[in-house]
């Protein structure tokens, strides 16, 4: 045990030094809407030291290390790639948007971040409170023609434009589907999905709340709309809350998970569900696909999307939220699902 942390925290030294060299500041300052902001990124080879590419399920391919000079860089708490594989949006839970392009070098690893902007987000006139905390995004659905979004304390879900979110105020403003339970202040909607249009579903929104749990302990989570409009549960283990999810083309879902604690550590976890298994009252199970802890390069990990390559491989990036801390980092992982 004591090898294991002594090599963590030398893994470790060389990404603080690289944070101390671009410090981090409290946040995005006003005023910088839709300016770009030059990334500073270092390459991260490997997932864990003395270990191969293979983790579970997954095969890593390659991560980044991210800041920026004036701390702008950080509280990404869920991104979604657009149909290029190439740009993403990434909203903050500090009540921003965040867009950029991912880089790669010739051999199609993740290189660096360009064309990176944030924007504020226009709140909704009609929330129950008008401050910072209200802002608190957490999920995010790219649609044909909106982004939906899902805040905590504030627990609600509003449809921004798409495109030209940036700067417009959302057009629809709902109240989650609860059955009655009282959503946590701050372990509200974490993962915000969208279920395929051909499913029994039926393209409903659905969400599974990230610290909210059922008198079992389970995950509370609910069918936000159409005709199985209302609420199940995900079964919790292992000291885990959600953070992200992500739903795939093969009628299955992923759910980010992780764990911050003195008695459970630092952990990461990523489980598969199918979507045929989500109806009113279910409590449903998913298939581990990668655990991770300390001793692999992980950290605060918040957001997760998924693409297909041209040759029909299923990739997976996953991020983290710096809180805007010296002690965290902002990171970007790259994995292959391997079937």
């Amino acid at each position: 045990m004591l090898r294991r942390k002594a090599w963590a925290l030398a893994a470790f030294l060389p990404f603080l030094v690289f944070g101390a060299t671009y410090p981090v500041a409290f946040g995005y300052q006003a005023g910088k809407d839709g300016v770009e902001i030059p990334v500073k990124s270092m390459v991260l080879d490997t997932f864990k030291q003395g270990a191969g590419p293979r983790f579970g399920k997954l095969e890593f391919l390659g991560g980044l290390v991210m800041a920026t000079t004036g701390g702008e860089l950080g509280a990404i708490s869920s991104i979604r790639l657009l149909p290029d594989r190439e740009h993403f949006i990434a909203i903050m839970d500090t009540g921003h948007w965040a867009t950029g392009r991912i880089e790669r070098d010739p051999q199609g690893r993740l290189s660096g971040i360009g064309t990176f902007a944030i924007h504020t987000m226009v709140p909704d006139t009609n929330s129950a409170r008008q401050d910072h905390e209200s802002m608190d995004a957490e999920g995010m659905v790219l649609a044909r023609d909106r982004i939906y979004v899902s805040f905590e304390r504030d627990h609600r879900i509003l449809a921004y434009p798409y495109p030209g979110f940036e700067d417009s105020a959302p057009v629809a403003s709902e109240r989650p589907v609860t059955g009655g339970v009282k959503l946590r202040g701050n372990g509200g909607i974490e993962a915000l999905l969208a279920a395929p249009a051909d499913s029994a579903l039926a393209g409903s929104l659905f969400f599974v709340a990230e610290r909210t749990y059922d008198e079992k302990g389970n995950f509370v989570a609910g069918i936000h709309s159409g005709p199985l409009k209302g609420n199940f549960r995900v079964r919790r283990s292992g000291d885990y809350d959600v953070t992200d999810g992500v739903v795939l083309d093969d009628g299955t879902f992923l759910l980010l998970e992780r764990k911050f604690g003195l008695k459970s550590g630092i952990g990461m976890r990523i489980r598969r569900f199918s979507i045929a298994d989500v109806k009113p009252d279910a409590l449903i199970d998913g298939e581990v696909l990668l655990e991770a802890d300390f001793s692999h390069q992980i950290d605060n990990m918040e957001g997760l999307d998924a693409f297909r390559t041209d040759d029909g491989a299923l990739h997976l990036i996953v991020t983290s939220d710096d809180n805007h801390s010296l002690l965290e980092r902002n990171l970007m992982l790259e994995f292959k699902l391997l079937q």
